[in-house]
Parts: C-alpha cells; sequence; structure tokens
C-alpha cells in the first residue's frame, strides 16, 4: 500500500509576510522600489521587497527591517496598507501589506546582483510577480487619498522645498494635472507649510521661495 502523501499540518500553514510598497519622488515622477528575484518561486521577476514573519518580532518591525534593509534609512512615514491572501497562488500564504514614503536622495540602494534592487516609475510598471501590481496600485490610491485631508506628502520632500516641487509631487500622486494657482492657494491657507527665508534659483528663472512642512509627523486637516 502506498505511503500517503498528504501534506503535514505543519506544510498546509501559511507562510506569513511583510511586503513594503516604498514610494519616492524621481524626476517629478513616482517611483516605487522593486527588487530582482533571485530563487524561487516567481525567480527572474520583479517584486515588492518583503520577508516572511518570524512570529517573534512584530509584523511592523518586520517591515521596518525591509525598509532598513533596502533603503538604509530609518525613521520613514510608514502605514500598514491591508492584509490579504492569495497573493502567492503556488502556496498557502498571508501577506501583510505596508507602504513607505521616502524622499529619494537619501536612499542608498543595496550594491548586491542578487536580489538587486532598482526603482521604477508607477506608471511604467512591468508584470510583477505575486499580484504585485495590485498591490503597488491599491497603495499609490491610499496615499492619494490622504493628501486630501493630511500631510503626509513631507515624507517624500527634503527639509526644503519650492512650490513647484510640492505641485509635481501632488499630481504624480494624484495622477492628474492640478492648476497651479489653486494649488498654490490651498496650500498655504492649509497650514500645514509655511516659508523660508531661504530661496532657489531653478534655471533662469528669479530664485523662488523655498517652504518646509510645519511638522514632519503626520496632522490631519
Amino acid at each position: 500500500m502506498p505511503e500517503s502523501t498528504s501534506p503535514t499540518p505543519e506544510e498546509r500553514a501559511p507562510v506569513v509576510a511583510a511586503i513594503v510598497t516604498i514610494f519616492a519622488m524621481r524626476a517629478d515622477r513616482l517611483n516605487v522600489l522593486l527588487v530582482h528575484r533571485s530563487a524561487p518561486p516567481e525567480d527572474d521577476t520583479w517584486a515588492l521587497p518583503g520577508g516572511r514573519w518570524d512570529g517573534i518580532e512584530t509584523l511592523e518591525a518586520a517591515a521596518t527591517r525591509v525598509l532598513g534593509r533596502e533603503t538604509g534609512v530609518k525613521n520613514l512615514y510608514l502605514e500598514q496598507l491591508f492584509t490579504t491572501s492569495g497573493l502567492d497562488r503556488a502556496h498557502p500564504s498571508i501577506a501583510v501589506a505596508y507602504f513607505a514614503l521616502v524622499e529619494a536622495s537619501t536612499v542608498r540602494l543595496r550594491q548586491e546582483e542578487e536580489w538587486r534592487p532598482a526603482w521604477y516609475p508607477v506608471d511604467d510598471l512591468p508584470a510583477l510577480a505575486f499580484d504585485n501590481n495590485r498591490v503597488i496600485d491599491q497603495a499609490a490610491r491610499r496615499v492619494g487619498a490622504k493628501l486630501e485631508y493630511t500631510n503626509i506628502a513631507y515624507g517624500l520632500l527634503p527639509e526644503q522645498f519650492t512650490l513647484r516641487e510640492l505641485h509635481a509631487t501632488y499630481e504624480a500622486i494624484m495622477r492628474k494635472p492640478l492648476d497651479r494657482r489653486n494649488f498654490r492657494k490651498r496650500m498655504l491657507s492649509s497650514g500645514i507649510i509655511e516659508a523660508t527665508s531661504d530661496t532657489r534659483r531653478e534655471g533662469a528663472h528669479r530664485p523662488a521661495t523655498l517652504y518646509r512642512f510645519v511638522s514632519r509627523e503626520p496632522v490631519f486637516l
């Protein structure tokens, strides 16, 4: 009589993983950090960075560890997006998805060929492993919605920035053109940014006033 090939309880238990959608602004476009997978499943494809949860650290700590590993930056804006099953169709799995916002110039990507990281524009992504295109789209929509009532754009911008840079950031996230005059009026009346005494020359134009966020902690409008 052949031996049973039924999976053991341990084999049936789903893998729990934390995955992180890391956004940054690069050349006025919203980018997401991807890693090139070097091992099965879905080897030789691009995917969001993540890792298995060991059941000891908290899930947020696991996501924070992924952020540090991939970007070299700590104390970023990090928020849980959703929990879902079925992203890995080959094995039982549960994914706890987060998104993070990072200022691009502070990032130091890992210089490794295996599991190498790279930035990709959100509006020009390849087909990704584990249905990650859907995860990124949902994360971008969440960030866009939160721009309406929070100051979280601070996570994508340097300490000081021009109104043009802020405008480009909002347009890239919301995926639509925004009237410059109305945008300026709205931002200045919102109370979340303030002018500094510094300026920056951009091209042949007169020096532009630099602004900063009043708080670089989450604030609700």
